[in-house]
């Protein structure tokens, strides 16, 4: 059913908490709307004192009584006045200068860095946690409920339909990072569909690993994917040499842009990501067969290299990847500053396994959207809710 027959009606009260973007899609109007900030009133906190400072006294060691960060917007009160730390994630510190507040994580802290110290949250020791930056304040709900959670049984139309919605703003306005296991390389129709994202301008970046970039290669030379046929599903002579076989072709080329160039491959996913110039970070594993020349092998530099991308999105979808997913989980906080404004980051964790989706939450990233449905007809859905000449 379209978004726009169960759209809901904007009442005027309400433009006023919204940022509306109307999109003229498909013939119909649908209204998009990013929630208003709930900033802090810090008028309530004006008895607070400033957030204490402790110098690092070794690179890499942390002081006494640090503050661990978190997903969600906090400030610091620095010199009587309230200051945000924009570019967040958990499980890191704060560490203040004259001129900004950084988050760095407690292994890169250096000699002489000032630390914000104190492990409370409601401004009594200068530290303020806005632990609702744009939901609503919910009222009082039914003490008893059928279901609490996401599970198979849960329908995810309206989780399309608003994400149809996300994706055609996010595509002009924002920056949509998808984190990718290998299973879109493995069917013909699913690979399509996210070669086409990425020739529309759905695709920002790519976090992925070894195996996809390896098996969408292999899908684009030999038609196969793991052996088998990606459009039949059959098991082909030798085909599980073929993985093998591409991995060996590109180190020989000496890059993945070589290879493709040199094979004469005209489809699939990296090659409409080098065509398009769009950024990728491919990290290792202990499983890794070769790996390919990209391949970042130190954990790491593949943390730091993942989290570069991580700090322009302003969407995340972690499709049919729990290790990559928890990563970059745990890396991304529930929001972005952008334009001076505060606004939400929105992660969708998407996998056929309700254990895959439920680690988001269960690492603390609690804003994250889950879907537990098959990627590759995630994928195909995606592509026809949000191009509309893809059929």
């Amino acid at each position: 059913m379209p978004a726009s027959t169960r759209q809901a009606l904007i009442t005027p009260e309400a433009v006023s908490d919204f940022l509306l973007l109307i999109i003229m899609k498909r013939g119909f109007i649908m209204a998009f709307a990013l929630p208003a900030y709930n900033a802090p009133d810090f008028s309530k906190l004006i008895n607070s004192p400033d957030a204490r400072l402790s110098a690092v006294e070794s690179d890499g060691i942390l002081p006494d009584g640090y503050h661990a960060t978190s997903i969600y917007p906090e400030y610091y009160k620095i010199k009587g006045k309230w200051k945000l730390a924009e570019d967040s994630r958990m499980d890191c510190v704060a560490a203040v200068t004259d001129k900004k507040i950084s988050i760095v994580e407690a292994r890169n802290v250096k000699k002489g860095d000032l630390i914000v110290i104190g492990r409370t949250k409601c401004g009594e020791e200068g530290i303020y946690l806005n632990a609702n930056p744009f939901r609503p304040r919910e009222e009082a709900s039914e003490s008893f409920a059928f279901r609490s959670g996401r599970t198979r049984e849960t329908a995810f139309s309206m989780d399309y339909d608003n994400l149809y919605n996300l994706l055609s703003y996010e595509k002009d306005h924002g920056n949509i990072l998808w984190v990718m296991g290998p299973a879109f390389a493995f069917d013909y129709d699913a690979r399509r569909a996210m070669q086409a994202l990425a020739e529309n301008g759905f695709v920002h970046g790519i976090l992925a690993g070894n195996a996809l970039a390896t098996h969408d290669l292999e899908a684009g030379f030999f038609k196969t994917a793991l052996g088998q046929d990606i459009y039949s599903q059959k098991t082909v002579k030798n085909g599980h040499y073929h993985h093998l076989d591409i991995i060996n072709k590109v180190r020989k080329a000496g890059s993945i842009k070589d290879f493709i160039s040199e094979a004469g491959i005209k489809d699939g996913i990296m090659f409409s990501v080098i065509k398009n110039d769009i950024p990728y970070v491919l990290t290792g594993s202990i499983r890794d067969d070769g790996p390919l020349p990209e391949v970042i092998s130190d954990s790491y530099e593949g943390q730091f290299r993942m989290r570069a991308l991580v700090r322009k999105a302003t969407t995340v979808i972690c499709m049919a990847t729990q290790l990559h997913a928890i990563a970059t989980g745990n890396m991304t906080p529930c929001f972005r500053v952008k334009d001076g404004a505060v606004r939400p980051l929105y992660i969708y964790a998407v996998d056929i396994s309700e254990f895959a989706v439920n680690k988001l939450a269960d690492r603390g990233s609690l804003s994250a959207v889950s879907m537990v449905t098959n990627v590759q007809d995630f994928a195909v859905h995606l592509a026809r809710g949000v191009i509309k000449e893809y059929a």
